[in-house]
């Protein structure tokens, strides 16, 4: 008997910092995290070991030297004014705190999910308090944990949701963004500004940190759901969400589609579906043609985050 409470004891000694450890990654505090702990991880970078900017520059479209044609940005347009972000400087930062048509935004790109999604940075239901956010150098099933410097919540980039920290539940309003080619994107916005390499940050931005990673099969970090094979794990997909309903649209099927758009019917409402085969990029419009939210990212990611996708067949 002895022995038995002198190996439970010597096991509380060798087990229990471990466990305290594990609650606590990049000095963020896991406590009350709505996920698995198992599936967060550290990246690699400390907390803003990734500088998110929060004090952006910006120059004429028309003029911008630093991005080339095919260059792939994120594009937002709020009450009439355009912003593109190109990927060549997210992959660096992965956040920029910015003001858009007067409304404070935040906009993130995960490199390893593909995934490049904006939000209003004040959460929802959330009268006053409009939030920064960083890079807390965590993922959750491979996707960038953001969090927000006022009070250290983690949040969930593809979820839109507060997973750990006195936010925890909280969500974030996602805009519609565009992922396109700058050409393509000055084309229809000549008016344009584009984020300048100006960044305050000495990065090479003309080199890609993540050169080859896109046409790899390999993921690297743990997954909630490992996707099945029918894709490439790294298939870009436009994924819609409607009532919390996830639907689909690897661009391989909207290629075998062959229309530049068509009609969509999902959960009881009509939708059109917009592909670019040129740039490759695609959009939803609803029955009034307003651009809904979506996102394009890597077809593993999706199916991490919505395992119950529906997925359109082309």
């Amino acid at each position: 008997m002895r022995s038995i409470l002198t190996l439970f004891s010597l096991s509380l000694v060798l087990f229990t910092p471990s466990l305290v450890v594990a609650k606590t990654l990049n000095g963020f505090s896991l406590d009350n995290a709505t996920v698995p702990l198992n599936l967060v991880q550290s990246g690699g970078p400390p907390r803003d070991g990734i500088p998110a900017l929060t004090d952006p520059k910006f120059e004429s479209g028309r003029k911008a030297q630093s991005v080339k044609p095919r260059d792939i940005v994120l594009g937002l347009v709020i009450n009439g004014e355009a912003k593109a972000y190109p990927l060549s400087i997210l992959n660096w930062h992965e956040i920029v705190n910015d003001t858009v048509g007067g409304e404070r935004v935040v906009v993130s790109y995960c490199p390893l999910c593909g995934s490049g999604m904006a939000f209003e940075s004040q959460p929802e239901g959330d009268g006053q308090r409009e939030l920064e956010f960083g890079v807390s150098g965590l993922l959750y099933s491979s996707d960038v944990l953001m969090y927000d410097r006022e009070t250290e919540s983690l949040w969930s980039q593809i979820h839109g949701e507060a997973v750990a920290g006195p936010q925890v539940g909280s969500k974030l309003k996602q805009i519609p963004m565009t992922m396109s080619r700058w050409s393509n994107w000055l084309h229809r916005y000549p008016d344009t500004q584009v984020l300048s390499t100006e960044t305050g940050y000495r990065r090479d931005y003309n080199r890609d940190p993540y050169a080859g990673y896109a046409e790899h099969p390999n993921v690297y970090f743990l997954l909630a759901n490992q996707a099945p094979s029918e894709y490439h794990q790294k298939e870009m997909v436009l994924g819609l969400l409607v009532d919390g309903n996830a639907i689909a649209f690897p661009f391989s099927e909207l290629e075998k589609q062959g229309k530049a758009q068509f009609d969509y019917s999902f959960d009881n409402a009509s939708y059109k579906i917009h592909w670019d085969s040129e740039n490759q990029s695609a959009w939803v419009t609803d029955e009034d043609g307003q651009t809904l939210a979506s996102t394009l990212l890597f077809w593993f990611a999706w199916y991490a985050f919505y395992p119950d996708t529906q997925v359109f067949s082309g």
